[in-house]
């Protein structure tokens, strides 16, 4: 029988009304499991509503009230785990232990919401001139948006609203279509955790509902994570609707090793980096820039870590890498390497005729490595957002860093070597905005910002940490005169002596 996933507004659920569904599949059978309701420009209208109407109070409460519900929370969450994980590996595909690792990285940002305490302590200057003070404080926005992608139905999210609601606003979040469910059971948990009704709404859609959110006069604040030509789009869109907007886009993760590299090391983290979550995140490593001597080499070694693979369904324990999310989205990854050889690249592994026993109709594709690609090859110019790993060569340190950096993406890159030296000038010479020095995946942690240069991210602020704190509030500065007590008028008697 098909699963409904309907909307969460106000505190329950609310049954789609447009007319509108769409299909949601198990990647690792192809069939269609669940029909999610796509909301009307006037769903979205009434979700927004809810949570102006939750702003009225939520945004002057107390922290310890906010603070209380968001410990709450944390714990129900942490109870939660596996139900969470089994929902994203059902409708998304990755390993039960990859979805695991989502929403531990995801309970990050929910445990730094719940020391927003520290975080919104304001400054104060005390006599800037006679018996004048000056104070900075910051103060939520209103009701702010997340329109979030398919890959990590859980972790974005929760990149987004725990430290939003945090900070004093209420919350409409837009997930991704193609796995709604976890996105549910998340709004779920915070409304038994104590959540006020309003405070946090789902609701579901295409096009259309991104667009009502856009350009809807009472969102104040839009964060978005995704493709880089939809970050563009949603960046230009709401800006010039009036909105404050984090627009984080795709990447082209670039991973440099030098000849003095512990090369099984390197291989282990190119294989563990480029077909985790069968290559399905904005930071996977998806080319690989061999310095000198050492390419043959590590090209082998990656290959036979890559050939080792456990491909299967994601609730299978013995499986290390599932499917991808659609048929369509298999289809195109896998054009990428059939159209290597003709651009120039060495194919050493091909995945794209892989199949799973049992399993015909899954949307399954093998491990690809592609040697020797071009820099204008499609392979090397695209965001793959697959299993396919490309190796590059450079003669020089500095020949490899001008090839990441003329990439135009600047999203994370990493260095692999053995020189303290050589790893310092890297980090101060590559144009992206997070660095990894013998780690192949620098993500930061949850209160440090996640966020790349260049096409990679469009608005001023990265997500979570310090720069999502200042994102959800804005800054008011208060300069304050008050008269001596002395001075109070005649009749008036504080107590103190009168200056003559």
């Amino acid at each position: 029988m098909t699963k409904t996933v309907n909307h969460w507004i106000g505190g329950k659920t609310v049954e789609g009304a447009s007319g509108n569904w769409g299909p949601v599949t198990d990647p690792a059978t192809g069939a269609v499991t669940t029909r999610v309701a796509l909301a009307s420009a006037e769903e979205v209208d009434t979700a927004v509503a809810a949570a102006k109407a939750a702003y009225a109070t939520w945004g002057t409460s107390s922290l310890a009230q906010r603070t209380g519900v968001l410990f709450a929370y944390r714990a129900l969450l942490d109870a939660h785990r596996d139900e969470i994980a089994a929902l994203i590996t059902a409708e998304h595909g990755k390993v039960h232990s990859d979805a695991l690792g989502e929403v531990a990285r995801g309970l990050e940002i929910v445990e730094l919401a719940c020391g927003i305490t520290v975080q919104l302590k304001g400054e104060l200057s005390t006599q800037v001139s006679n018996r004048v003070d000056v104070a900075a404080i910051r103060q939520p926005l209103g009701v702010v948006a997340g329109i979030t992608p398919f890959n990590f139905p859980a972790m974005v999210p929760m990149w987004m609203f725990p430290l939003a609601i945090a900070c004093g606003n209420t919350f409409v979040l837009k997930p991704s279509e193609k796995d709604p469910s976890a996105a549910n059971l998340l709004a779920e948990l915070a409304s038994q955790a104590g959540l006020p009704d309003g405070v946090l709404n789902v609701v579901h859609g295409d096009k259309v509902a991104v667009d009502a959110l856009l350009e809807h006069p009472d969102v104040a604040a839009v964060s978005f994570v995704g493709s880089t030509p939809i970050a563009r789009y949603i960046h230009t869109t709401a800006s010039a609707n009036g909105k404050r907007v984090q627009a984080l886009g795709g990447a082209k993760n670039h991973m440099l090793v030098l000849p003095d590299a512990d090369l099984d090391a390197a291989a282990d983290a190119a294989v563990s980096a480029a077909y985790g979550s069968a290559g399905e995140r904005c930071m996977a490593i998806s080319a690989v820039v061999a310095v000198g001597a050492i390419g043959d080499e590590l090209v082998e070694k990656i290959r036979e870590r890559a050939e080792k693979i456990k491909i299967g369904p994601g609730d299978d324990p013995a499986s290390e890498m599932g499917p991808l999310i659609t048929a369509a989205h298999r289809d195109k990854v896998a054009s990428y390497v059939t159209g290597a050889a003709a651009q120039g690249a060495e194919v050493v592994l091909d995945g794209t005729g892989h199949t799973v026993d049992g399993y015909e109709n899954g949307h399954w594709i093998g491990l690809s490595l592609l040697d020797k690609v071009s820099t204008d090859s499609d392979a090397y110019r695209d965001e793959i957002f697959g299993p396919v790993l490309c190796v590059l060569r450079a003669d020089t340190y500095e020949e490899g860093v001008r090839l990441i950096n003329d990439s135009p993406f600047g999203n994370g890159t990493a260095i692999f070597t053995r020189d303290g030296g050589a790893a310092r000038r890297f980090q101060l010479e590559v144009q992206a905005g997070m660095v990894g020095v013998n780690v192949p995946i620098p993500v930061p942690v949850g209160y440090h910002s996640f966020g790349g240069w260049k096409d990679s991210l469009f608005g001023d602020h990265h997500i979570y940490g310090n720069d999502g704190v200042h994102f959800y509030t804005r800054g008011k500065v208060v300069t304050t005169r008050w008269p001596d007590p002395s001075e109070a008028p005649a009749g008036v008697d504080l107590g103190f002596p009168r200056n003559h």
